[in-house]
């Protein structure tokens, strides 16, 4: 397969409908568009070359950019689609930023204060491992405020995604989807590895408690913030070579329907090349 027969096939598989339960139906492990580990490392090599040639432009062209949000639970891979999926990017035109829990001066300001600070100028593309959405997830099922506070942030999320996409920020958002099974091999794999005894926290068994809960929360989210501007797609995440694969054939795509011009400049090239002589 192509990859732009690929694209199109992940449109159609992984973005979410205006209509339905966004994760009825949904497999974790299922592989739309390529169930060849191989070839998807081909694809995924072809789809690094595109996104470093377009994000190149992008950041010559300063007058869009790309805002890239990445949720899931525990081990689903936000950390590995950045290391892996994007890792084409130039670290002088792209930042990734993890949002962990807010701290005091964040929690004087309105939940969306402190991603304002952080997103993507003219030119240039943001990576948010976790987000804005967890304050319709975790904030909700920990019932850190009261569900007249959070139920109404979804509306909020749209408007500002909204402005985001009238600045010319395109917006992704990506839910990685994993199973209860796998998780639990992951979290296994960190706890029996002293090199990722760091990655292993004692919260991520309360979350893994509250599993029907936080997807309940997830599949609320996808349904009340997938819009036309800032479009949610549902990354089945158990094998990891599908996950970045998905992850970049989406992005490269997205980069290619803006379309960044590099500036035109004239350029006297015979005048130049004499006083470049040796």
């Amino acid at each position: 397969m192509s990859v732009k027969r690929l694209g199109a096939e992940l449109e159609r598989a992984l973005r979410v409908r205006p209509k339905g339960a966004p994760l009825a139906g949904r497999k974790s492990d299922d592989t739309p568009g390529c169930d060849d580990k191989k070839r998807a490392g081909a694809l995924l090599e072809a789809n690094r070359a595109r996104l470093e040639l377009l994000q190149n432009r992008l950041h010559a062209e300063s007058r869009r950019s790309l805002l890239v949000v990445l949720q899931g639970m525990d081990t689903s891979g936000k950390d590995g689609a950045i290391r892996h999926a994007l890792t084409a990017f130039n670290p002088l035109g792209c930042y990734a930023y993890a949002f962990g829990v807010p701290s005091e001066v964040e929690r004087s300001h309105d939940f969306l204060w402190r991603i304002h600070q952080v997103v993507p100028a003219a030119g240039e593309v943001a990576i948010f491992n976790r987000s804005h959405y967890e304050d319709v997830l975790v904030v909700r099922v920990k019932e850190l405020v009261p569900r007249a506070v959070w139920s109404r942030r979804y509306d909020a999320i749209n408007a500002f995604e909204h402005e985001l996409a009238e600045r010319g920020t395109t917006v992704l958002k990506f839910f990685l989807h994993i199973s209860r099974e796998e998780q639990r091999e992951r979290l296994l794999a960190r706890v029996h590895d002293p090199e990722k005894h760091w990655k292993f926290r004692e919260g991520d068994l309360e979350d893994r408690e509250r599993w029907s809960e936080f997807r309940a929360a997830y599949s609320d989210a996808l349904a009340r913030c997938n819009t036309a501007w800032a479009p949610w797609y549902v990354i089945p995440a158990d094998r990891k070579w599908y996950r970045d694969l998905a992850i970049s054939q989406i992005v490269a795509d997205a980069l290619e329907r803006m379309d960044p011009r590099t500036p035109a400049v004239t350029l006297d090239v015979p005048r130049l090349e004499k006083r470049l002589a040796p």
